[in-house]
């Protein structure tokens, strides 16, 4: 598989992809970075987006993320690996990739399981964590970017 074109060489699209990436770091000091993949990692995996799965899979791998753990962010809820707090970000994560599917968009009982879990300046960096990932998971699946030959830390 060959992707439809390189957004990062593309004048346009590489200045989008620039300041999305910058963007997104807003957060990186703010959330573990344990929970930023795995939240990385379900909303990738739920917009069928296969670069941004490998890359968060591998990039969590190599912070120290068990397999056990990232072979069972798929199917989370049936788990018992996983923090309360890292349930409550799953399940905004899943809830807010997948607004067109449901109407009322992310419920009450998520919401309120993540104010239980994490502060002001912690659910502002999950949300917009949140957002971004859905963008590049957008772009990735958009232009048809394949999978396989991200190297862990490659993109900083």
């Amino acid at each position: 598989m060959e992707a439809r074109f390189n957004f990062y060489e593309n004048e346009v699209s590489g200045k989008f992809a620039k300041r999305l990436a910058s963007a997104g770091a807003a957060g990186d000091d703010v959330l573990p970075k344990t929970t930023r993949e795995l939240v990385n990692l379900r909303a990738s995996q739920i917009n069928g987006c296969a670069y941004c799965t490998d890359m968060h899979s591998k990039d969590a791998a190599h912070n120290g993320e068990t397999a056990v753990r990232l072979n069972l962010v798929a199917v989370w809820r049936e788990a018992t690996v996983f923090t309360e707090a890292e349930r409550a970000a799953l399940a905004l994560a899943e809830e807010g990739t997948r607004l067109a599917d449901a109407h009322q968009g992310v419920s009450d009982e998520t919401w309120a399981q993540v104010q239980k879990h994490y502060d002001d300046h912690q659910i502002g960096a999950l949300v917009a964590q949140i957002a971004g990932i859905n963008a590049w998971n957008r772009l990735n699946v958009i232009s048809r970017n394949p999978a396989g030959d991200y190297v862990p830390g490659q993109w900083g």
